[in-house]
């Protein structure tokens, strides 16, 4: 049986990111590293290089989100990038979206711990919310699938005009170009490549924003939101 590899000090940048919940978020690199393995969520492997690879590689998002916006972070896993951006974005409410009860549990745990009252955790498949959540001014997502995939998850849960922020890595312009007919269809506008962390991690996070016009999603999917607002103010008469 191999030994548990050990959490390294946080680096420097992580204080000036974290600012006034650095301490809490050395706790939740803590649960990571401990329980985040025992049960599955991250790899023993990424224990040594959590701060640069996964805490703050996600924390700088937060440099490309709006301000007072609503998020859902779809495949939230481990939560992330949706714990690291709850810490250093208080004036966002965000829904950490998984489907898997495991992964719920923890996240769950993660959020009363660290008493981060502005996240709600969901356990459900994007697919299977759609209707049932408020649409969104943002989604965000990490890696979980190819682009055209995740924008199909993605997409519908935004309201009008609101983006996807995905964080990528290197073939993020390679899949923009190849998945340009998939996001036109689902209603995008405007895509994009960008590169967030100056300062703070190298290389830079890299981010595919996607914007969406009126209908996110397409026809398809603004025929049926308007069936579930229909269905829910029926409901609500009753």
């Amino acid at each position: 049986m191999t030994e548990a590899a050990e959490l390294p000090s946080a680096p420097e940048q992580a204080r000036a990111v974290f600012g006034e919940r650095f301490s809490d978020a050395v706790r939740y690199a803590e649960l990571l590293a401990d329980a985040g393995v025992q049960r599955g969520l991250i790899g023993p492997r990424e224990v040594p290089r959590l701060w640069e690879r996964h805490l703050l590689n996600c924390a700088v998002l937060s440099e490309v989100v709006p301000e007072n916006v609503v998020v859902c972070d779809v495949g939230s896993g481990a939560g992330l990038p949706g714990i690291p951006l709850a810490l250093v974005r208080p004036d966002l409410k965000i829904t950490l979206l998984e489907p898997l009860l495991r992964r719920t549990t923890f996240l769950t745990e993660v959020v009363e711990l660290l008493g981060l009252d502005h996240v709600t955790v969901v356990r459900g498949r994007a697919e299977e919310v759609l209707g049932k959540l408020p649409p969104v001014h943002v989604v965000t997502a990490r890696a979980v699938a190819p682009l055209d995939r995740l924008a199909a998850w993605g997409v519908p849960l935004l309201r009008p005009y609101g983006e996807m922020l995905l964080l990528k890595g290197d073939t993020a312009e390679e899949e923009v170009k190849a998945a340009g007919a998939a996001l036109s269809k689902l209603g995008a506008v405007t895509t994009s490549v960008l590169h967030v962390g100056e300062g703070v991690v190298d290389p830079l996070s890299t981010v595919v924003r996607v914007e969406v016009g009126e209908s996110p999603g397409g026809v398809r999917f603004a025929a049926k939101r308007a069936k579930a607002a229909r269905t829910g103010r029926t409901r609500r008469r009753r």
